[in-house]
């Protein structure tokens, strides 16, 4: 498989927006803390598409799982993969495949859909970690882990999509995004 200059730069470039966006931090009594950091990755979908979306959240976790400080409020280790803000970690992969492919979608309201559903995955994750480490139960995690981000999420998505439409624009004007190629339908 080779690999372009541009797949690298827009991977690259959306691997440093999500670290650059997950540093402000506004902490909370759960110990998941409010963050930028789910307008970033459904900005890197939007903007990359579904694999490369996946392939900058895919970085971005290798980095901070190294010991990088790109994790919220600048912090990095392994311990946060399995922490009580893991799951929203992993979940990001799903936001990111499914904005991605939500950009794809010719009708708007499919494409916030797309990225809502990438959203009720991260926060299913999130949630269903933060109660096994927790020990609590899933009704007393989504209370504190994920009812107090729900608005703020879903508002990150949709402005999300409304950012990427003109940065796509800009960054393919520049012949610097990397499109991804629809698969042959059929043989």
């Amino acid at each position: 498989m080779k690999i372009s200059t541009k797949t690298i730069v827009t991977t690259g470039l959306c691997t440093a927006v999500l670290s650059v966006l997950s540093i402000l931090t506004i902490p909370m009594p759960s110990g998941v803390p409010v963050t930028l950091q789910t307008f970033a990755v459904a900005l890197c979908g939007c903007v990359a598409g579904c694999r490369m979306g996946i392939a900058s959240v895919v970085v971005y976790l290798l980095l901070g799982t190294v010991g990088v400080p790109v994790f919220a409020g600048m912090t990095g280790g392994p311990s946060w993969l399995v922490g009580y803000s893991g799951g929203f970690l992993w979940g990001f992969l799903f936001l990111a495949a499914l904005c991605g492919a939500g950009i794809r979608r010719r009708h708007p309201v499919s494409r916030i859909l797309c990225g809502f559903s990438g959203l009720a995955v991260c926060h299913f994750l999130g949630i269903l970690q933060f109660a096994v480490v927790a020990g609590v139960t899933l009704l007393q995690a989504f209370a504190a882990v994920s009812m107090p981000y729900l608005v703020k999420d879903a508002v990150s998505v949709a402005g999300a999509y409304l950012v990427a439409l003109p940065v796509r624009k800009a960054l393919s004007a520049g012949n610097i995004l990397a499109e991804e190629k629809r698969p042959a339908m059929g043989k």
